[in-house]
C-alpha cells in the first residue's frame, strides 16, 4: 500500500502539473527516490478537458469510438465497488482537452498535422482487436463526478507506479499491440506520466480505466487490480461525503444586509488568532485601568491556524494522534471547525486525510440511551459511508480524521480508570464508552482526532495520554475591521458599523469575541432591511453587553435545559455579587477559596454559563494552581452592576447599605433608585484607579428603556423607573460642577454619553 508521502506526492502533482500537457520531448522518467514515488514535475498545461481529442483530421487513423459513460464495468463481477481516491481527494476540475496536442505529432514541423511515421517492432505485432474497448452501459447514463480527469491520472499513475520495471514493460508492449491507432510510435520511450497523460488524450475515462485494468489482469496482477477499484470507491464516498458537509457547513447563518439571503462561508470568515500555547488566561485589555497578567502562561506561543491542526509536516514531527483546541465561550472554535472542514472539502488543505467526519457532541447525544457501535454513529449521520469495508478504517493509507466539537456539552462521566476498552468499531456499547475510548486515542489506532471544547475544570484527558493543546482566541485588532468588511457588502454599510465600535474604546476591544462581533452586525442588519425600531443602535455599551448575556444564556440551553428562568436569576446574583465583591477589592482571578463563601460550581460557572474561563497559574516549579477569571473584565464589572441593579429591583435593597441599617430602612421608607445611583456614582469617585468607572456606566445604562426591555424576564417586579435617566444626569452634572474630582471628569463625561445625554 502507498504511504502517505506518495499520496502528497501525487497530490502535488495534481496542483502543480497540467493533466493534459503535451508528452513529447520529455527526458525524464518515473523513478523511487527513498523508496518514494517521484513524478517530475510537468510543463504549464494547455487548456484540456474530459473528452478525447479530436482525431477526425488524422490521415490513415481510425477514429475512436464513442466515450463510455460509465465506470460500472470496472467493478469485478461478484462485487460492483465503485471507487475513491486515496488521498480522498475529489477533484471540481475538469480541464478542457479539446485543444490539446500529442506526442503523436512532430514538434519540429510547421504543420501540426504532420504525422510522424509508425515504427515496427521486431517482437511486436499490431493486433486487429477493436482500437476502443466497449462497456456495456446504458449511453444516456450520466458519469459520477468523482470520475475526474486529476483523480484518473493520479489514479492510474499510483497503480502502475508500484509496477517493476519488467512488469512496465510488458506492460507498454500490450498496450501497443491492442491500441496500434492511438500510438504513432511503440510506448515503450514514454515515461510514466507521458503514458497515462497520452492514454487520456486518446480515451475517455471510463475507457482508460478498463484499459488499465485489462492489462493488469493479462500480466497477472490481480492485486493492482482491487487496489484500483478501492481507490474509485473511497474517491466516490469523498465526493458524496464532501457533498454533504459543504451543503452543511458552506454558509453561514447571518443573513445579507441587503437582500436577506444565506451567505457563503467563505465569503465572511475572517483569520482567527490561533496560538500554540495554552492556559493563556482571559484578554485583559481595558479601556481606563491596567491589569497585569494573571499569572498565566507566561510564553507567546506561535501564531497558527486552522491549516496547521494535524497537517502533513506536523504528523512528520509528532506521533500525537489526538489534539485539544480550547476557547473561551464566543472566541471562534465553531469557526476554526468549519473552516477546517471547508478548506477539506475544496481541497485547500488536510489532503493527506482521506476521509474527515465531524461529530459534534450535540449531535451525539441523539445516541446516549442506547447501545451503538462507531461505525453505526458514523453511517448514521453519513449514510454515504455504507459503502466503505471495514480495511479502509484500518489500512495506513487511508487516514480518518474525526472532528468533535462541544465537548463541553456533553456532561457524561469521564471514568478512565473503570471504562471497558473499546478496540472494534463495530462493536455496540454506549456512548460514554465511546467518548472515554477516544480521549484515551483508543477510537481508532491510525485514526486523528480534534476535540474542540471551552476550558474545562476537570481536565477532560487523562494524563497518560499524549495530546496537543492549542488555543483559539478570537480576532486580533485587524480582524475585527476586515470581519465587517466581508459581512456587509456596501462599503459604506461596513464603515458605518466599524464607525460604531470605534465610537467606544470597550467595544473595540470586546470585539475580540467573533460571537459580539456578529451580535454588532446581526444588529446593524436589521437596522439596514429596516427590521429594527431605531436608526442606529443604542450608543449604550451596556446594550450589546446584555445582548452578548442573553446569547450566551441562549447557548447554556444544550448545557442546562432543565434551569428554569428563576434558577437562572439566583445564578446571575450569586455570580454578580462575586464580581463586585472581586471589583472592589481589585481582583481579577478567582481561587478555590472564593467559591466556598459562593456556593456555586465551577463547572456551572466556567462550562455551562461560559462567562467565565479556566487556567493554570504556575505558583512555583512543581506547583500548578487552576484559576478561573471572567471572560474579560469588563464581562466582571457588567454583572457586578447586574447584581447591583437586579438586588435592588427584586428586592428594594441597595447593596451599599448596611444589612442591619438595610432592615431598619424598610420599616419606615423604601429605598428609591437614586439613592443607589447617588453611592455607586460617589463610590466610583473615590477609586482614583478607575477601577469602578465601567461598573458605574452600567448601572447607569440599565436604566434606559432599551435595556430595561432585555433584562425584564430576570425581574421579578415591574420596572417603573420614568425619571432616573434624568436624575442620574442631573446629578452627574452637579458632580462635574463641583469639580472636587477633576481627573474624573472624563469618565463623569462618559456616563451622561452611556444615559444618552
Amino acid at each position: 500500500m502507498m504511504d502517505d508521502s506518495e499520496v502528497g506526492i501525487m497530490a502535488s502533482l495534481s496542483r502543480s502539473s497540467s493533466l493534459g500537457e503535451a508528452v513529447s520531448g520529455r527526458e525524464h522518467s518515473l523513478i523511487y527516490e527513498d523508496d518514494e514515488l517521484y513524478i517530475p514535475e510537468r510543463r504549464p498545461s494547455l487548456d484540456l478537458g474530459p473528452s478525447p481529442m479530436d482525431t477526425s483530421h488524422w490521415h490513415d487513423v481510425d477514429q475512436a469510438l464513442s466515450p463510455a459513460q460509465s465506470y460500472r464495468s470496472m467493478t469485478s463481477d461478484d462485487n460492483a465497488i465503485i471507487i475513491s481516491q486515496e488521498d480522498g481527494s475529489p477533484t471540481r476540475i475538469e480541464l478542457n482537452r479539446a485543444d490539446s496536442y500529442s506526442s503523436c505529432y512532430s514538434l519540429d514541423s510547421d504543420d501540426c498535422e504532420k504525422r510522424i511515421p509508425k515504427l515496427e517492432l521486431k517482437d511486436e505485432t499490431v493486433s486487429d482487436l477493436p482500437e476502443t474497448p466497449e462497456l456495456n452501459q446504458d449511453p444516456n447514463e450520466i458519469r459520477h463526478p468523482y470520475l475526474t480527469v486529476a483523480f484518473t491520472f493520479k489514479a492510474i499513475c499510483k497503480i502502475l507506479g508500484r509496477l517493476s520495471e519488467e512488469e512496465i514493460r510488458v506492460f507498454k508492449m500490450k498496450l501497443w499491440k491492442r491500441h496500434p491507432k492511438s500510438f504513432n510510435t511503440p510506448p515503450q520511450s514514454l515515461d510514466l506520466v507521458d503514458l497515462v497523460d497520452r492514454m487520456l488524450e486518446c480515451f475517455n475515462l471510463e475507457v482508460s480505466l478498463l484499459i488499465t485494468k485489462n492489462l493488469l489482469e493479462e500480466i497477472g496482477q490481480k492485486r493492482m487490480i482491487d487496489h484500483l477499484q478501492t481507490l474509485c470507491l473511497r474517491n466516490e464516498v469523498r465526493c458524496n461525503l464532501s457533498e454533504t458537509l459543504k451543503r452543511k457547513y458552506g454558509g453561514i447563518c447571518e443573513e445579507s444586509a441587503m437582500k436577506g439571503e444565506r451567505r457563503p462561508f467563505d465569503d465572511v470568515f475572517t483569520d482567527l488568532n490561533i496560538t500554540s500555547t495554552c492556559d493563556n488566561g482571559p484578554n485583559i485589555e481595558h479601556e481606563v485601568i491596567t491589569i497585569k497578567k494573571l499569572d498565566s502562561n507566561q510564553k507567546s506561543g506561535k501564531l497558527l491556524s486552522t491549516k496547521d491542526m494535524f497537517s502533513a509536516e506536523m504528523l512528520e514531527h509528532s506521533h500525537f494522534k489526538l489534539m485539544l483546541i480550547t476557547g473561551v465561550a464566543g472566541s471562534g472554535k465553531s469557526m476554526a471547525v468549519r473552516r477546517l472542514i471547508l478548506d477539506w472539502i475544496e481541497e485547500r488543505t488536510h489532503q493527506h486525510v482521506s476521509f474527515l467526519f465531524p461529530l459534534p457532541f450535540r449531535e451525539l447525544k441523539r445516541f446516549e440511551n442506547s447501545k451503538i457501535s462507531v461505525l453505526e454513529i458514523i453511517q448514521t449521520l453519513y449514510p454515504e459511508t455504507k459503502k466503505l469495508r471495514d480495511e479502509d478504517y484500518r489500512c495506513d493509507d487511508c487516514k480518518i480524521m474525526f472532528v468533535f466539537d462541544g465537548l463541553d456539552e456533553y456532561d457524561g462521566p469521564l471514568d478512565f480508570q473503570n471504562t471497558s476498552v473499546l478496540y472494534d468499531i463495530k462493536e455496540p456499547t454506549t456512548l460514554n464508552v465511546i467518548v472515554v475510548n477516544l480521549l484515551r486515542e483508543r477510537l481508532l489506532y491510525r485514526s486523528l482526532s480534534l476535540v474542540f471544547s471551552r476550558p474545562q475544570v476537570n481536565h477532560c484527558i487523562p494524563w497518560d495520554t499524549g495530546y496537543d493543546e492549542i488555543d483559539v482566541r478570537g480576532f486580533g485588532d485587524p480582524q475585527k475591521d476586515e470581519y465587517f468588511k466581508r459581512s456587509f457588502k456596501d462599503p459604506d454599510q461596513a464603515a458605518r458599523v466599524i464607525a460604531y465600535i470605534d465610537s467606544s474604546r470597550t467595544l473595540r476591544i470586546m470585539c475580540h469575541l467573533p460571537l459580539f462581533c456578529s451580535l454588532v452586525a446581526d444588529e446593524y442588519q436589521h437596522i439596514f432591511t429596516g427590521r429594527a425600531t431605531w436608526s442606529e443602535p443604542p450608543r449604550s455599551i451596556t446594550y450589546m453587553y446584555t445582548k452578548l448575556l442573553l446569547a450566551l444564556r441562549q447557548r447554556r440551553i444544550f448545557r442546562a435545559p432543565d434551569r428554569s428562568l428563576e434558577d437562572e436569576r439566583g445564578f446571575l446574583i450569586q455570580v454578580g455579587k462575586l464580581a463586585f465583591t472581586m471589583l472592589e477589592r481589585g481582583q481579577y482571578k478567582i481561587t478555590k477559596y472564593d467559591w466556598k463563601e459562593v456556593g456555586i460550581s465551577d463547572v456551572e460557572v466556567v462550562v455551562n454559563s461560559g462567562l467565565c474561563t479556566q487556567y493554570i497559574t504556575k505558583a512555583s516549579v512543581l506547583h500548578q494552581e487552576k484559576v478561573i477569571s471572567f471572560i474579560h473584565p469588563t464581562v466582571q464589572e457588567y454583572l457586578a452592576a447586574l447584581y447591583a441593579f437586579l438586588t435592588f429591583t427584586n428586592q428594594g435593597r441597595n447593596i451599599y447599605e448596611q444589612q442591619l441599617k438595610d432592615k431598619l430602612r424598610g420599616m419606615f421608607k423604601a429605598n428609591a433608585p437614586m439613592d443607589l445611583y447617588k453611592s455607586a456614582l460617589d463610590s466610583s469617585l473615590q477609586c482614583d484607579d478607575g477601577k469602578l468607572d465601567i461598573f458605574l456606566r452600567f448601572l447607569l445604562g440599565m436604566a434606559l428603556e432599551s435595556n430595561l426591555e432585555l433584562l425584564r424576564p430576570f425581574c421579578t417586579c415591574p420596572v417603573k423607573w420614568p425619571t432616573l435617566t434624568e436624575d442620574a444626569a442631573a446629578l452627574i452634572w452637579r458632580r462635574i460642577g463641583d469639580n472636587q474630582h477633576p481627573a474624573r471628569n472624563s469618565n463623569l463625561q462618559r456616563c451622561l454619553e452611556e444615559l444618552g445625554v
